[in-house]
């Protein structure tokens, strides 16, 4: 890790780092990359250094710092590595998180393509198809096209991450609109929602399915 230089009067010294001693770097903080791990397994955001040397200060007894938990991921990601694990420690967004390998993607799309066509109902999947070829759309638009009350299927689409608000409509009451998420985007395999079939196709699908 980088040192951090402390400027005398005299001349510039250069500090150790507070795991290194005269010859060498120490051994590690007993129970630190556990501890790391444990934090990041516990989480569903990325995490900064700063966050998680913190807590950790003060549960191991020991002074812990960003270039302690960096360390400490390094040891962890070289033991993913080594073990052959489905998943490393990624910096994101300026802290880290544990990611699967971008090799294990097609079976964790498949996953939760399945989930999501399973665990849905009939009325959530009427709803999030409207939401997402009309968005951003109210209430009582969506409620004028199914011609019945959806703010329970709302909430429980809201509650799946698969549609949220994204912002109000300029009108009288400043209705809020609701748009699809990018986990509805990862849960159908879909990179954007360009990508969702036209109107078109799924009326020729549903000529050819009759038809046979």
């Amino acid at each position: 890790m980088p040192q951090t230089a402390v400027e005398t009067v005299d001349s510039p010294v250069t500090e150790a780092p507070l795991n290194e001693g005269e010859n060498g770097p120490a051994a590690p903080i007993p129970g630190i990359d556990a501890a790391v791990e444990a934090m990041l397994l516990s989480v569903d955001r990325p995490i900064p250094t700063a966050k998680i040397a913190e807590p950790l200060g003060r549960v191991l007894d020991a002074p812990v710092g960003p270039a302690e938990v960096e360390q400490a991921i390094a040891r962890l990601n070289e033991h993913y590595d080594q073990t052959g694990r489905a998943f490393r420690v990624e910096p994101v967004s300026g802290g880290y998180r544990l990611m699967t390998r971008p090799e294990h993607a097609p079976v964790i799309a498949a996953m939760h393509r399945a989930r999501a066509s399973t665990r849905l109902s009939r009325a959530a999947l009427e709803t999030l198809a409207i939401i997402a070829y009309r968005q951003p759309m109210t209430r009582a638009e969506l409620e004028a096209i199914r011609g019945v009350a959806c703010g329970e299927v709302l909430r429980s689409l809201m509650d799946r991450k698969m549609i949220k608000i994204t912002g109000r409509a300029e009108e009288l009451g400043r209705p809020m609109l609701y748009g699809t998420t990018p986990q509805f985007l990862d849960a159908f395999g879909l990179a954007t929602i360009k990508d969702l079939p036209k109107p078109e196709e799924l009326a020729d699908r549903l000529e050819q399915s009759q038809a046979s």
